[in-house]
């Protein structure tokens, strides 16, 4: 009978040698796909099944952009005070510290100067990851170094937008950065060197308003959202529905808001290309 008694038993399994997957190795495309995140960056953060550009921050474009992924970074110790002590939930200059613990950036933007096939380039690139990409009164001096060494070097210069719009914790201070920043780029412009205004996803608000829509040329990547309010805002403003594609980069080159769309694999030699053009010399 003891055939029908079913005993316990203790089952162990030794899981010493079990290793967990770190995160990160794996992404999921909007598509629904999923690929190895070094396939990922093999490609320049562009997924191969839609080719749906990824949003990526200043490391990721320095490393594109850049001869061999090399370059000297400027101004890194430049950052943003809380001047107004503002306080909203919580205070902007815990809000400051939390975002550069996060992100291990000091600001919104880094600037790098490099050699872009064989050109010295300098390259203002903003992150999205802080702070949304706001612009604040460490953001717009950071501008005005880059600009300020570009007259005195006679280097192109080159943004890459991708920002929320103004920092609301600076108040009037963040807005002002748009009118300075406008300012050295006359300046630049005087010094008749070139300035590219590159719009990543997502540029809205005042950098729109300001110095990402005043470009000598303008290129933007695909499918990047472009405008200076929401388009519920929008939409409920104006009382009527938008245009499909409203917003997009596809849209706004139709319209003649944009120059160029390049595609990220193509970015590198699209500014090259551009700079060698406004400067006169022989595009290859």
């Amino acid at each position: 009978m003891r055939w029908f008694t079913r005993q316990k038993k203790n089952i162990n399994t030794d899981i010493s040698e079990k290793m967990d997957v770190p995160k990160g190795l794996w992404y999921k495309t909007p598509s629904g796909k999923i690929i190895e995140t070094d396939q990922l960056r093999a490609n320049y953060y562009v997924s191969p099944e839609d080719d749906f550009h990824v949003r990526i921050g200043s490391t990721q474009y320095f490393e594109i952009l850049f001869d061999k992924g090399q370059f000297k970074e400027l101004d890194g110790k430049v950052h943003s005070k809380d001047s107004l002590n503002f306080i909203d939930s919580k205070p902007y200059k815990d809000r400051l510290k939390e975002a550069q613990s996060k992100t291990n950036l000091t600001e919104a933007i880094r600037n790098a100067v490099g050699k872009v096939n064989g050109k010295e380039i300098y390259i203002s690139c903003m992150d999205f990851s802080f702070i949304g990409g706001s612009v604040g009164s460490a953001v717009g001096e950071k501008i005005r170094r880059a600009i300020d060494y570009c007259i005195k070097h006679k280097l192109p210069y080159v943004i890459i937008s991708q920002s929320g719009g103004a920092r609301m914790q600076e108040a009037g201070l963040s807005l002002m950065q748009l009118a300075k920043v406008e300012a050295k780029l006359a300046q630049l412009s005087q010094a008749r060197l070139p300035y590219i205004s590159v719009l990543t996803d997502p540029t809205f608000g005042g950098i729109t308003a300001s110095y990402g829509s005043t470009g000598d040329i303008i290129i933007a990547e695909p499918g990047a959202l472009i405008g200076f309010a929401g388009p519920r805002v929008i939409k409920e403003t104006i009382g009527k529905d938008l245009p499909p594609g409203f917003q997009s980069s596809e849209f706004l080159l139709e319209k003649g808001f944009i120059d160029i769309i390049s595609h990220r694999k193509d970015l590198k030699n699209t500014i090259s290309h551009c700079v060698d053009m406004l400067m006169n010399k022989e595009v290859k």
